[in-house]
Protein backbone atom coordinates (compact mmCIF):
# COMPACT_ATOMS: atom_id res chain seq x y z
CA UNK A 1 0.00 0.00 0.00
CA UNK A 2 0.91 3.45 -0.60
CA UNK A 3 0.77 5.38 2.20
CA UNK A 4 0.01 9.85 2.05
CA UNK A 5 1.37 11.43 5.24
CA UNK A 6 0.39 14.90 5.91
CA UNK A 7 1.08 17.52 8.97
CA UNK A 8 -1.71 20.41 9.89
CA UNK A 9 -1.81 22.99 12.49
CA UNK A 10 0.27 24.35 15.11
CA UNK A 11 3.29 21.85 14.78
CA UNK A 12 5.43 20.73 17.95
CA UNK A 13 8.64 19.35 19.50
CA UNK A 14 7.99 15.92 18.62
CA UNK A 15 5.51 16.24 15.40
CA UNK A 16 8.11 14.75 13.32
CA UNK A 17 8.99 12.32 15.56
CA UNK A 18 5.53 10.91 14.94
CA UNK A 19 6.38 11.73 10.71
CA UNK A 20 9.78 9.57 11.77
CA UNK A 21 7.28 6.81 13.26
CA UNK A 22 5.36 6.53 10.47
CA UNK A 23 8.64 6.42 7.86
CA UNK A 24 9.90 3.78 10.31
CA UNK A 25 7.22 1.82 10.92
CA UNK A 26 5.94 1.94 6.71
CA UNK A 27 10.00 0.53 5.86
CA UNK A 28 9.45 -2.67 7.98
CA UNK A 29 6.07 -3.59 6.42
CA UNK A 30 7.76 -3.21 2.60
CA UNK A 31 4.71 0.31 2.35
CA UNK A 32 5.79 3.33 0.10
CA UNK A 33 5.46 7.27 2.56
CA UNK A 34 5.13 10.54 0.56
CA UNK A 35 4.41 13.55 2.12
CA UNK A 36 2.08 16.67 1.83
CA UNK A 37 3.81 19.96 1.60
CA UNK A 38 1.43 21.94 3.99
CA UNK A 39 -0.83 19.52 5.05
CA UNK A 40 -4.15 19.42 2.81
CA UNK A 41 -3.06 22.52 0.87
CA UNK A 42 -0.34 20.26 -0.63
CA UNK A 43 -2.66 17.28 -1.96
CA UNK A 44 -4.80 20.13 -3.59
CA UNK A 45 -1.62 21.30 -5.06
CA UNK A 46 -0.24 17.79 -5.39
CA UNK A 47 3.20 19.06 -3.87
CA UNK A 48 4.49 15.76 -2.53
CA UNK A 49 7.73 14.51 -1.68
CA UNK A 50 9.46 11.30 -1.57
CA UNK A 51 10.04 10.08 1.98
CA UNK A 52 12.49 6.97 1.32
CA UNK A 53 15.82 8.90 1.41
CA UNK A 54 14.89 10.57 4.18
CA UNK A 55 17.09 9.74 7.87
CA UNK A 56 14.33 8.95 10.75
CA UNK A 57 16.95 9.69 13.25
CA UNK A 58 17.65 13.22 12.40
CA UNK A 59 13.93 13.62 11.46
CA UNK A 60 12.82 12.83 15.06
CA UNK A 61 15.24 15.20 16.11
CA UNK A 62 13.93 18.23 14.80
CA UNK A 63 11.31 20.78 15.69
CA UNK A 64 8.55 22.61 13.94
CA UNK A 65 7.16 20.63 10.69
CA UNK A 66 9.75 19.42 8.17
CA UNK A 67 7.18 18.83 5.61
CA UNK A 68 5.02 22.31 6.02
CA UNK A 69 1.66 22.66 8.11
CA UNK A 70 -1.19 24.52 7.32
CA UNK A 71 -4.94 25.47 8.92
CA UNK A 72 -7.85 24.83 6.33
CA UNK A 73 -11.09 24.77 7.59
CA UNK A 74 -12.90 22.27 5.21
CA UNK A 75 -16.02 22.85 3.13
CA UNK A 76 -19.12 20.25 3.18
CA UNK A 77 -18.58 18.04 -0.18
CA UNK A 78 -21.87 19.13 -1.60
CA UNK A 79 -20.53 22.97 -1.06
CA UNK A 80 -17.95 22.20 -2.71
CA UNK A 81 -17.52 18.88 -4.57
CA UNK A 82 -14.74 20.18 -7.26
CA UNK A 83 -12.52 20.40 -4.24
CA UNK A 84 -12.92 16.70 -3.38
CA UNK A 85 -12.59 15.74 -6.80
CA UNK A 86 -8.95 17.18 -6.62
CA UNK A 87 -8.20 15.70 -3.41
CA UNK A 88 -9.25 12.12 -4.70
CA UNK A 89 -7.78 12.64 -8.16
CA UNK A 90 -4.42 13.29 -6.71
CA UNK A 91 -4.09 10.33 -4.50
CA UNK A 92 -5.66 8.17 -7.47
CA UNK A 93 -2.92 9.71 -9.48
CA UNK A 94 -0.18 8.59 -7.16
CA UNK A 95 -2.26 5.11 -6.04
CA UNK A 96 -2.29 5.74 -2.34
CA UNK A 97 -4.53 3.51 -0.02
CA UNK A 98 -3.97 5.39 3.48
CA UNK A 99 -3.89 8.90 4.30
CA UNK A 100 -2.23 9.23 7.62
CA UNK A 101 -2.63 12.74 8.74
CA UNK A 102 -0.67 14.15 11.63
CA UNK A 103 -3.02 16.95 13.66
CA UNK A 104 -5.52 18.31 16.19
CA UNK A 105 -8.85 18.99 16.56
CA UNK A 106 -9.39 20.25 13.49
CA UNK A 107 -7.38 18.38 11.46
CA UNK A 108 -9.84 15.03 12.67
CA UNK A 109 -12.18 16.82 11.60
CA UNK A 110 -10.69 16.31 7.81
CA UNK A 111 -9.76 12.73 8.67
CA UNK A 112 -13.60 12.47 9.41
CA UNK A 113 -14.74 14.25 6.21
CA UNK A 114 -12.31 12.49 4.16
CA UNK A 115 -12.96 8.69 5.40
CA UNK A 116 -16.60 9.95 4.73
CA UNK A 117 -16.45 11.37 0.97
CA UNK A 118 -14.25 8.08 0.23
CA UNK A 119 -17.04 5.81 1.33
CA UNK A 120 -19.55 8.08 -0.58
CA UNK A 121 -17.38 7.71 -4.07
CA UNK A 122 -16.22 4.11 -3.32
CA UNK A 123 -13.11 5.20 -3.42
CA UNK A 124 -10.70 2.21 -1.30
CA UNK A 125 -9.41 4.46 1.15
CA UNK A 126 -8.10 4.26 5.10
CA UNK A 127 -7.99 7.82 6.78
CA UNK A 128 -6.14 7.62 10.28
CA UNK A 129 -5.80 10.20 12.90
CA UNK A 130 -2.33 11.04 14.34
CA UNK A 131 -2.72 12.74 17.40
CA UNK A 132 -0.39 16.48 17.58
CA UNK A 133 -1.03 19.41 19.83
CA UNK A 134 0.38 21.35 22.63
CA UNK A 135 -2.90 22.19 24.28
CA UNK A 136 -3.80 18.76 25.11
CA UNK A 137 -7.06 18.77 24.34
CA UNK A 138 -8.38 16.09 22.02
CA UNK A 139 -11.10 13.52 23.54
CA UNK A 140 -10.14 10.29 23.79
CA UNK A 141 -6.88 10.92 24.21
CA UNK A 142 -4.90 10.47 27.66
CA UNK A 143 -2.48 13.02 26.46
CA UNK A 144 -1.32 14.62 23.34
CA UNK A 145 2.15 13.85 21.65
CA UNK A 146 3.64 17.86 21.71
CA UNK A 147 2.31 18.45 25.52
CA UNK A 148 4.70 16.80 27.32
CA UNK A 149 7.70 18.43 25.79
CA UNK A 150 6.11 21.55 26.04
CA UNK A 151 4.95 21.43 29.68
CA UNK A 152 8.80 20.19 30.47
CA UNK A 153 9.88 23.56 28.64
CA UNK A 154 7.33 25.76 30.26
CA UNK A 155 7.79 24.24 33.77
CA UNK A 156 11.53 24.37 33.88
CA UNK A 157 11.45 27.90 32.64
CA UNK A 158 8.85 28.69 35.72
CA UNK A 159 11.48 26.59 37.85
CA UNK A 160 14.47 28.79 36.61
CA UNK A 161 12.86 32.15 36.39
CA UNK A 162 11.72 31.48 40.05
CA UNK A 163 15.46 31.29 40.96
CA UNK A 164 15.93 34.41 39.74
CA UNK A 165 13.06 35.95 41.80
CA UNK A 166 14.27 34.80 44.92
CA UNK A 167 17.76 36.34 44.37
CA UNK A 168 16.35 39.37 44.32
CA UNK A 169 15.80 42.04 46.95
CA UNK A 170 13.53 45.17 45.96
CA UNK A 171 11.80 47.67 48.25
CA UNK A 172 8.88 47.80 46.14
CA UNK A 173 8.20 43.52 45.29
CA UNK A 174 8.02 42.05 41.97
CA UNK A 175 5.84 40.34 40.24
CA UNK A 176 6.44 37.96 37.24
CA UNK A 177 3.43 36.66 34.84
CA UNK A 178 4.22 34.28 32.25
CA UNK A 179 1.34 33.23 29.86
CA UNK A 180 0.87 30.05 28.75
CA UNK A 181 -0.37 29.06 25.30
CA UNK A 182 -3.48 26.47 25.38
CA UNK A 183 -6.60 28.75 23.56
CA UNK A 184 -9.70 27.75 25.56
CA UNK A 185 -8.06 25.14 27.82
CA UNK A 186 -5.37 25.36 30.91
CA UNK A 187 -3.24 22.48 30.24
CA UNK A 188 -0.57 23.90 29.30
CA UNK A 189 -0.54 26.73 32.11
CA UNK A 190 -1.47 23.56 34.84
CA UNK A 191 2.14 21.96 34.03
CA UNK A 192 3.78 24.70 35.10
CA UNK A 193 2.94 24.40 38.34
CA UNK A 194 5.00 21.14 38.33
CA UNK A 195 7.93 23.80 38.85
CA UNK A 196 7.08 24.26 42.87
CA UNK A 197 8.29 21.78 45.45
CA UNK A 198 6.33 23.87 48.10
CA UNK A 199 4.32 26.80 48.44
CA UNK A 200 6.37 29.28 48.65
CA UNK A 201 8.50 27.67 44.88
CA UNK A 202 6.96 29.55 41.55
CA UNK A 203 4.14 29.29 40.49
CA UNK A 204 2.35 30.49 43.04
CA UNK A 205 -0.53 31.46 41.25
CA UNK A 206 -2.14 29.34 38.54
CA UNK A 207 -5.20 30.80 36.48
CA UNK A 208 -6.83 28.64 34.00
CA UNK A 209 -9.95 29.09 31.25
CA UNK A 210 -11.72 26.30 33.53
CA UNK A 211 -12.12 28.61 36.23
CA UNK A 212 -13.74 31.94 35.90
CA UNK A 213 -11.21 34.90 36.69
CA UNK A 214 -11.99 36.05 39.79
CA UNK A 215 -9.65 39.74 40.29
CA UNK A 216 -10.32 40.03 44.05
CA UNK A 217 -9.14 36.69 45.08
CA UNK A 218 -6.46 36.86 42.68
CA UNK A 219 -5.43 40.27 44.18
CA UNK A 220 -6.19 39.08 48.06
CA UNK A 221 -3.64 36.07 46.73
CA UNK A 222 -1.07 38.41 45.51
CA UNK A 223 -0.41 40.50 48.58
CA UNK A 224 -0.56 37.15 50.74
CA UNK A 225 2.59 36.04 48.48
CA UNK A 226 4.31 39.49 48.10
CA UNK A 227 4.40 39.92 52.04
CA UNK A 228 5.49 36.55 52.48
CA UNK A 229 8.51 36.80 50.02
CA UNK A 230 8.79 40.14 48.32
CA UNK A 231 7.90 38.56 44.93
CA UNK A 232 4.93 36.15 43.29
CA UNK A 233 5.39 34.57 40.25
CA UNK A 234 2.12 33.78 37.91
CA UNK A 235 0.82 31.89 34.86
CA UNK A 236 -1.82 32.59 33.14
CA UNK A 237 -3.38 30.38 30.42
CA UNK A 238 -4.19 32.67 27.33
CA UNK A 239 -7.99 31.94 27.52
CA UNK A 240 -8.69 33.05 30.78
CA UNK A 241 -12.35 35.04 30.71
CA UNK A 242 -14.12 37.11 33.25
CA UNK A 243 -17.30 35.70 34.91
CA UNK A 244 -19.40 36.85 32.63
CA UNK A 245 -17.41 34.80 29.87
CA UNK A 246 -15.46 37.60 28.06
CA UNK A 247 -11.74 37.33 27.59
CA UNK A 248 -9.28 38.76 29.76
CA UNK A 249 -7.09 41.05 27.51
CA UNK A 250 -4.50 43.60 27.92
CA UNK A 251 -6.08 46.75 27.75
CA UNK A 252 -3.37 48.09 25.47
CA UNK A 253 -4.79 45.31 22.39
CA UNK A 254 -8.10 46.68 22.70
CA UNK A 255 -10.66 44.64 20.79
CA UNK A 256 -8.19 44.12 18.10
CA UNK A 257 -10.31 41.85 15.83
CA UNK A 258 -7.34 39.94 14.55
CA UNK A 259 -6.34 38.98 18.11
CA UNK A 260 -7.99 36.01 19.24
CA UNK A 261 -5.79 35.10 22.19
CA UNK A 262 -2.87 36.47 23.52
CA UNK A 263 -2.55 39.60 26.15
CA UNK A 264 -4.06 37.61 29.25
CA UNK A 265 -1.18 37.81 31.22
CA UNK A 266 0.17 41.18 30.38
CA UNK A 267 -3.30 42.15 31.97
CA UNK A 268 -2.77 40.61 34.94
CA UNK A 269 0.49 41.91 35.35
CA UNK A 270 -0.82 45.44 34.79
CA UNK A 271 -3.45 44.60 37.48
CA UNK A 272 -1.20 43.23 40.47
CA UNK A 273 1.64 45.95 40.21
CA UNK A 274 -1.31 48.71 40.06
CA UNK A 275 -3.00 47.14 42.72
CA UNK A 276 0.62 46.91 44.94
CA UNK A 277 2.75 49.40 43.48
CA UNK A 278 5.38 46.51 42.58
CA UNK A 279 7.56 46.30 39.61
CA UNK A 280 6.10 44.00 37.21
CA UNK A 281 7.43 41.37 34.60
CA UNK A 282 5.89 39.63 31.76
CA UNK A 283 6.71 37.00 29.67
CA UNK A 284 4.86 35.03 26.76
CA UNK A 285 6.92 32.34 25.84
CA UNK A 286 4.75 31.84 22.43
CA UNK A 287 6.30 29.69 19.94
CA UNK A 288 9.66 28.81 21.88
CA UNK A 289 7.15 26.40 24.01
CA UNK A 290 6.03 24.47 21.07
CA UNK A 291 9.46 24.42 19.52
CA UNK A 292 12.54 23.67 21.92
CA UNK A 293 13.33 20.27 20.69
CA UNK A 294 16.60 20.79 22.42
CA UNK A 295 14.35 20.02 25.31
CA UNK A 296 12.00 17.64 24.98
CA UNK A 297 10.26 15.40 27.25
CA UNK A 298 11.21 11.22 26.39
CA UNK A 299 7.99 9.94 27.20
CA UNK A 300 6.67 12.39 24.72
CA UNK A 301 8.95 11.41 22.07
CA UNK A 302 8.52 8.19 22.82
CA UNK A 303 4.88 8.21 22.53
CA UNK A 304 5.34 10.66 19.20
CA UNK A 305 6.94 8.01 17.61
CA UNK A 306 4.39 5.59 18.61
CA UNK A 307 1.63 6.84 17.30
CA UNK A 308 2.88 7.57 14.04
CA UNK A 309 4.26 3.34 14.03
CA UNK A 310 0.22 2.88 15.19
CA UNK A 311 -1.04 4.57 12.50
CA UNK A 312 0.65 2.56 9.40
CA UNK A 313 -0.88 -0.68 11.35
CA UNK A 314 -4.27 0.54 11.25
CA UNK A 315 -4.01 2.10 7.65
CA UNK A 316 -2.63 -1.93 6.61
CA UNK A 317 -4.56 -3.32 9.13
CA UNK A 318 -7.95 -0.99 7.30
CA UNK A 319 -8.58 0.67 10.65
CA UNK A 320 -10.48 3.64 8.71
CA UNK A 321 -11.52 6.57 10.20
CA UNK A 322 -9.71 5.49 13.81
CA UNK A 323 -7.36 8.25 15.81
CA UNK A 324 -4.31 6.38 17.19
CA UNK A 325 -4.87 7.63 20.84
CA UNK A 326 -2.36 7.02 23.76
CA UNK A 327 -4.34 5.19 26.48
CA UNK A 328 -3.07 5.85 30.33
CA UNK A 329 -3.08 2.15 32.55
CA UNK A 330 -1.37 3.83 35.36
CA UNK A 331 0.36 6.90 37.08
CA UNK A 332 2.77 5.00 38.85
CA UNK A 333 4.92 3.18 37.46
CA UNK A 334 3.52 5.05 34.44
CA UNK A 335 2.09 2.59 31.85
CA UNK A 336 0.51 3.81 28.89
CA UNK A 337 -0.37 2.21 25.21
CA UNK A 338 -1.70 2.90 22.13
CA UNK A 339 -5.82 2.32 21.33
CA UNK A 340 -7.74 3.22 17.92
CA UNK A 341 -10.90 5.32 18.80
CA UNK A 342 -13.37 7.06 16.38
CA UNK A 343 -12.37 9.86 14.92
CA UNK A 344 -15.93 10.79 14.21
CA UNK A 345 -17.03 10.67 17.68
CA UNK A 346 -13.97 13.01 18.92
CA UNK A 347 -13.18 15.45 16.36
CA UNK A 348 -13.80 18.67 17.08
CA UNK A 349 -14.52 17.96 20.78
CA UNK A 350 -12.40 20.22 23.07
CA UNK A 351 -10.90 18.28 26.63
CA UNK A 352 -10.62 20.77 29.02
CA UNK A 353 -8.85 20.34 32.46
CA UNK A 354 -11.29 18.62 35.31
CA UNK A 355 -12.50 20.21 38.05
CA UNK A 356 -10.45 17.85 40.05
CA UNK A 357 -7.35 18.72 38.78
CA UNK A 358 -7.73 22.25 40.00
CA UNK A 359 -7.32 23.56 43.61
CA UNK A 360 -10.69 24.45 45.71
CA UNK A 361 -9.64 28.21 44.95
CA UNK A 362 -9.61 27.70 41.88
CA UNK A 363 -5.85 29.16 41.26
CA UNK A 364 -3.15 25.97 41.68
CA UNK A 365 -2.86 22.25 40.66
CA UNK A 366 -4.24 19.81 42.54
CA UNK A 367 -2.48 16.80 43.66
CA UNK A 368 -4.78 14.77 41.38
CA UNK A 369 -3.68 17.29 38.87
CA UNK A 370 -0.18 16.81 40.04
CA UNK A 371 -0.16 13.40 39.27
CA UNK A 372 -1.70 13.24 36.05
CA UNK A 373 1.04 15.61 34.92
CA UNK A 374 4.34 14.61 36.47
CA UNK A 375 5.17 11.59 34.61
CA UNK A 376 4.31 13.41 30.97
CA UNK A 377 7.05 15.65 31.78
CA UNK A 378 9.85 12.94 32.56
CA UNK A 379 13.35 11.95 30.63
CA UNK A 380 15.69 14.03 28.88
CA UNK A 381 17.78 13.13 24.97
CA UNK A 382 20.44 13.77 24.04
CA UNK A 383 21.20 16.81 21.64
CA UNK A 384 23.46 16.20 18.94
CA UNK A 385 24.65 19.71 18.09
CA UNK A 386 27.12 21.46 15.52
CA UNK A 387 29.15 24.44 15.81
CA UNK A 388 27.23 24.50 19.47
CA UNK A 389 23.58 24.50 18.38
CA UNK A 390 21.36 21.91 17.36
CA UNK A 391 21.55 20.10 14.27
CA UNK A 392 18.27 20.10 12.67
CA UNK A 393 17.14 17.76 9.82
CA UNK A 394 16.96 20.55 7.09
CA UNK A 395 14.50 20.96 3.94
CA UNK A 396 16.22 19.05 1.44
CA UNK A 397 13.37 17.51 0.36
CA UNK A 398 12.63 15.19 -2.97
CA UNK A 399 9.82 16.34 -4.79
CA UNK A 400 7.76 13.92 -6.76
CA UNK A 401 6.46 14.93 -10.26
CA UNK A 402 2.96 15.58 -11.23
CA UNK A 403 1.03 14.03 -12.85
CA UNK A 404 -2.38 16.10 -12.97
CA UNK A 405 -3.07 19.66 -14.64
CA UNK A 406 -2.08 22.65 -12.04
CA UNK A 407 -5.26 23.06 -9.33
CA UNK A 408 -7.06 26.08 -9.86
CA UNK A 409 -8.38 26.93 -6.11
CA UNK A 410 -7.51 29.59 -4.09
CA UNK A 411 -5.95 26.92 -1.38
CA UNK A 412 -2.64 25.31 -3.51
CA UNK A 413 -1.55 28.85 -4.69
CA UNK A 414 -0.06 29.30 -1.57
CA UNK A 415 1.59 25.82 -1.89
CA UNK A 416 3.16 26.74 -5.33
CA UNK A 417 4.16 30.65 -4.01
CA UNK A 418 6.31 28.40 -1.19
CA UNK A 419 8.45 26.07 -3.55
Amino acid sequence: MNLLYAQAGGTTAVINASAAGVVSAARARGCRVVAARYGILGVLAEALVDCDGIDVEALAATPGGLFGSCRLDMPAEESQPAFYDRIFDVLAAHDIGGLLYNGGNGSLEVVAMLSAAARRRGYPLVCVGIPKTIDNDIEGCDCCPGFGSAAKYLATSMREVCRDLASMTSRKGRVFVMEAMGRNVGWLAAATALAARDEDEAPHIVLFPEAPFDEIALLAKAEHVLTKLGYCAITVAEGIRHVDGSPVRARTHGLDPHLRFGGAGEEIALLVSGAFDCHRHYAAPDYLQRSAAHWVSAVDHEQALAVGGAAVEYALEGRDGMLAAIRRLDDAPYRWDIVPVDVARVAGLERRVPREFIAAEGMQVSEAGRRYLAPLVEGERPVRCVNGLPAHCGGELSGIARKLTPYAGFAADLVYARR
